[in-house]
């Protein structure tokens, strides 16, 4: 169980940085321990700076056969994320470096500047077969180091350049920042991009995802996708009951005015170590509702705080789930949203030579 905190840690989303129990880590000290003491002291705050490790893995195309997610192969750029999401599932991966899912995995970020060579590489496999690639499945592939490293922009690069299809999730307008490259690739029916939006509260936002792009840029850069003729999507994941659930008729109505025609949501998951530092969070910013949002929690997912099975994960049960879905209905209705389709075009892929030339034939 992780240490709850009297005060938040400013500007991060985890409250604490203890590693987990799961895989035998050594226990440490909590950092909150000396930050603590240095304000009691009278001292200013201790700032937590965020360091980033590059990384040399020798592949960079992850496949997997899991039943009930979209895509089966998927590229992540970067390791950790500075956008500090509490809720975030790909926390836990961050024990693999004995390093903890908390502030850790918010400011000890590793970097993958090979990946775009690594693709290159694997593209050009005999026998490689392509299908759209996932980008921003683990972590966000336009986090803010993204601006100096630039990783996710290559990558796109290659995939224009070989014609291989691909779609970005992301919860920051930096994506704009790719917007000539992502033009390019929607002409050619190459990408397809989904824009998260939790709550259209930046109060709410700053608390649950304290680096992420506020709710409004995200609108906009939504907005601007449109405009420029790329297919997007709307996803309101996770929606938290009695934190965030208020704001889904709000976010659909606003995304339609946009001309956004595709939205979804995901109710609120916490495997593993998530679970703990949700509560933490839930003890620190809303003590008084902790106790009504971990049952509406638990009733979702048949008494436990997360529910790991495929299909079940992504599917809760019980009165609650039936009433966000009603509402999550309803609402789209009112904004003329359908169920959009985005087929990404696979048939014209030419696999590049291994020395970054393309192939003839």
């Amino acid at each position: 169980m992780f240490h709850v905190k009297h005060s938040p840690v400013k500007g991060r989303g985890a409250q604490s940085g203890q590693v987990p129990i799961r895989f035998g880590l050594a226990e440490r000290e909590v950092d909150g321990d000396w930050r603590d003491h240095v304000q009691s002291l009278g001292g200013p705050p201790v700032r937590l700076r965020t360091t980033v490790t590059e990384e040399r893995p020798k592949s960079i195309l992850t496949f997997n056969q899991s039943p009930d997610v979209p895509f089966d192969r998927s590229i992540n750029a970067y390791r950790g994320c500075e956008h500090g999401c509490v809720y975030c599932f790909a926390r836990p991966t961050h024990a693999y470096h004995d390093l903890s899912p908390g502030l850790d995995f918010e400011t000890q970020l590793f970097a993958k500047p090979e990946a775009p060579a690594l693709l290159r590489a694997t593209l050009a496999k005999k026998g490689y077969s392509p299908r759209p690639i996932a980008l921003g499945t683990n972590t966000d592939p336009y986090q803010p180091i993204e601006r100096d490293y630039r990783i996710t922009r290559a990558i796109l690069e290659v995939c224009l350049e070989t014609r291989h299809p691909v779609t970005i999730t992301t919860k920051s307008d930096r994506v704009l920042l790719d917007a000539d490259l992502l033009e390019e690739m929607a002409r050619e029916k190459l990408v397809a991009v989904s824009v998260s939006v939790t709550t259209l509260d930046p109060a709410l936002s700053g608390k649950l995802e304290p680096r992420c792009a506020a709710p409004s840029k995200r609108l906009n850069a939504l907005g601007k996708l449109v405009e420029l003729g790329v297919p997007v999507h709307c996803s309101l994941s996770p929606v938290i009951p009695a934190i965030t659930d208020e704001f889904m008729e709000g976010i659909i109505a606003r995304v339609g005015e946009l001309g956004v025609r595709s939205v979804g949501w995901i109710p609120l998951r916490l495997p593993h170590e998530v679970a703990p530092l949700f509560r933490e969070w839930l003890a620190v910013h809303y003590p008084e509702r902790a106790g009504k949002v971990m049952s509406i929690v638990r009733e979702m997912r048949g008494g436990r705080d997360n529910d790991p099975n495929f299909h079940s994960r992504m599917n809760p049960q019980g009165v609650w789930a039936d009433l966000l879905r009603a509402r999550f209905r309803l609402a789209c209705r009112k904004a003329g949203i359908g169920k959009a389709r985005f087929d990404l075009d696979c048939a014209r892929f030419r696999p590049p030579q291994r020395d970054g030339q393309l192939s003839l034939l």
